[in-house]
């Protein structure tokens, strides 16, 4: 039996174009190695003519960002009735905007950091929460656009209401944790393993400690606890299916444990696209957990469906 024609879309036209880029080539290179007949897409404005002519019987969404991760060609592609991975239109846009993804992990049970949506415009001068904070796009991946606030500083960052800000008006203030930086992936609904991200030369996980080779040390399975280790199994199971994450998915976490083992552990937010490039996070997991990368795609695509 001839295997699948998959569209794999990838590049796009949101700021996170060249990790899509990478991303999708990936994908599509370990898709063509498992038998699979693979067309690749170059996200534009026409995309639904484009798969309408390719009549592809799966898509395979590599595209992160705006557009790509928001719901808008999750709906393109309900209407043109073409099967996909990942989440669903709706799931797409809670997850996106983390805003309402912190309000549905909360009143899931899930520990989420105090935090309030303002206009960038009307921070100015004065602190709107006490330091250390954090201030972040309401609508951005890949850590576009996060500034932190540290104790001694004076005032919010004034980059925050410049001309060269181009993230939004509205941003998200939340409260600063302290501690690791740690990460769950979801295959459907299993959670898989845990990993710790170690930032190398960088203060937090930004975008170069992502997506620059070297730019930061994965350690999976992460050393800590074993109640620690399940809880954000746990945790991360729950975001994916509050929200009705569909696919792979992957939740950040920040665990505190400078005082106590137990510590403090909070859920900042799930990546319904998590990154599919050769430093990505969801595919070195996986294969902590027995799932080549091309097993990992080949399942994402079998499981691929309309009404998300």
């Amino acid at each position: 039996m001839s295997k699948k024609h998959v569209a794999v879309l990838l590049g796009g036209f949101s700021s996170e174009r060249p990790v899509s880029l990478s991303s999708g080539n990936s994908c599509a290179d370990a898709l063509e190695a498992e038998g699979y007949r693979v067309t690749r897409v170059d996200v534009t404005r026409d995309v639904g003519r484009v798969l309408s002519e390719l009549k592809p019987d799966v898509v395979f969404n590599a595209l992160h960002g705006p557009f790509g991760e928001d719901g808008t060609i999750q709906g393109v592609l309900e209407y043109l009735e073409i099967p996909y991975t990942h989440s669903g239109v709706l799931a797409s846009a809670l997850a996106m905007d983390k805003e309402q993804s912190k309000k549905i992990a909360k009143l899931a049970g899930i520990p989420v950091a105090e935090s309030k949506v303002l206009s960038r415009f009307s921070i100015g001068n004065k602190h709107p929460m006490k330091p250390p904070y954090v201030v972040k796009p309401v609508n951005e991946g890949s850590s576009f656009g996060v500034v932190i606030v540290k104790e001694d500083q004076s005032h919010p960052p004034q980059v925050i209401g410049s001309a060269e800000w181009r993230y939004g008006d509205a941003v998200m203030v939340e409260r600063y944790v302290h501690g690791r930086e740690l990460t769950c992936a979801v295959m459907g609904d299993v959670a898989l393993g845990v990993c710790e991200i170690i930032p190398t030369g960088h203060s937090f996980y930004d975008y170069d400690s992502k997506y620059v080779p070297g730019g930061s040390k994965h350690v999976c399975p992460a050393k800590i606890s074993l109640n620690i280790y399940q809880k954000i199994q746990t945790l991360a199971l729950k975001a994916h299916q509050a929200i009705g994450c569909r696919g792979v998915s992957r939740s950040d976490f920040r665990y505190d444990d400078r005082h106590s083992e137990n510590g403090e552990l909070i859920w900042l937010e799930v990546n319904t696209q998590p990154g599919m490039t050769p430093t990505s996070l969801v595919p070195e997991i996986a294969a902590e957990a027995g799932h080549s990368f091309g097993e990992l795609l080949s399942w994402m695509v079998e499981d691929a469906s309309c009404s998300r």
